[in-house]
Formats: structure tokens, C-alpha cells, sequence
């Protein structure tokens, strides 16, 4: 039996660190954007619910496939089937951040070229 390709694709949304697991990821049908097709969960169990995985499957469930610009996109490691999956939601911001320091100025933003008709 041939082993199927299995990713972890993080990424950012709205503040916070998305992790997912997925069979398929290519650079897709849009321009700029990242096609996730295929998402992988953890397995359920009634006995333990992890609101963390529970809430990403509960939005992500019906999705045939997910399109995440690319300047969100942090990382995609291609990995075995080895161990649990562990979809994730982190959120960025930390309880000592005040309104002056968002979590968001803790990363550097993509390159944007100066416009050429006003230099900036």
C-alpha cells in the first residue's frame, strides 16, 4: 500500500496561528494563494474533547478545499502518519500586550515595493 502524503500547513488568521493537517496542498487555481484540500483531524473520542480541534473541525468540516493567501502562510512540513494530529488554534497576543503594542507589530510584514509615483 502506498504511504499518502500527510502536511501541517501554518498559517495566520485574524491574530491568531493556525495549524492544520492536510493530504493535499499546491499552489492552486488562484493567483496568491495556497489550495488545502483534503483536511486531516485528529480521531474522536467520546470520552475527551478538545474544544481547540473540535472548534477547526466544526469550521472547517465542510470544506472541500481552503484558499490561504500566501503572505500568511508561516510553514508546510510534509510529515509521516506517525503519533496524533493535533490541529490548532494559538492565539498571538499575550496578556501583558497593551493597546500600543498589538501582537501583530511582532512580525515583520511582506515586502511591498515604494510605489513609483509617490516613493513610498
Amino acid at each position: 500500500m502506498a504511504r499518502k502524503n500527510l502536511f501541517k500547513v501554518s498559517f495566520y488568521n485574524q491574530g491568531k496561528l493556525y495549524e492544520l493537517f492536510a493530504r493535499r496542498v499546491s499552489h492552486g487555481e488562484l493567483f496568491g494563494f495556497l489550495e488545502v484540500a483534503e483536511l486531516v483531524f485528529g480521531k474522536k473520542s467520546a470520552v475527551i474533547v478538545d474544544p481547540n480541534e473540535n472548534a477547526l473541525r466544526e469550521e472547517f468540516e465542510n470544506s472541500e478545499k481552503i484558499f490561504i493567501p500566501l503572505h500568511s502562510v508561516v510553514r508546510i512540513d510534509q510529515i509521516g502518519n506517525k503519533g496524533e494530529l493535533k490541529p490548532r488554534v494559538v492565539s498571538l497576543k499575550t496578556p501583558d500586550e497593551t493597546p500600543e503594542s498589538p501582537a501583530e507589530k511582532r512580525f515583520t510584514p511582506i515586502y511591498t515595493p515604494p510605489n513609483p509615483f509617490t516613493g513610498r
